[in-house]
């Protein structure tokens, strides 16, 4: 998913017109899901399997958790999967000011 964003962007750069644009931010949209999902899981699986030590300061793991999290809130997922939903169900291009 982030080659297909990589590609998306380079084609939405090259010749820029609204459907490139519309169809870039999605696939950028798609990519920060999947990598939402797959680093709050992998952080918590870290933290599940090593037990009540896996939290302690001197290993550390509990910050790859806190990493992934601080990032899902400063760029909140929550609206993408709307714009996503909406690109692909009504053809809607997402908003263009930065909300995805």
């Amino acid at each position: 998913m982030l080659r297909r964003a990589g590609r998306s962007v380079d084609a939405a750069r090259a010749a820029p017109d609204e459907d490139r644009i519309a169809a870039a931010s999605v696939a950028v949209a798609e990519a920060r899901i999947l990598t939402t999902e797959a680093g709050l899981l992998a952080a918590t699986r870290l933290l599940e399997y090593g037990g009540t030590s896996a939290t302690g300061t001197e290993d550390g793991f509990d910050r790859h958790w806190r990493d992934v999290r601080t990032h899902t809130l400063h760029d909140s997922v929550r609206w993408k999967y709307q714009a996503v939903g909406r690109y692909h169900l009504t053809g809607e291009r997402p908003p263009r000011h930065g909300a995805i």
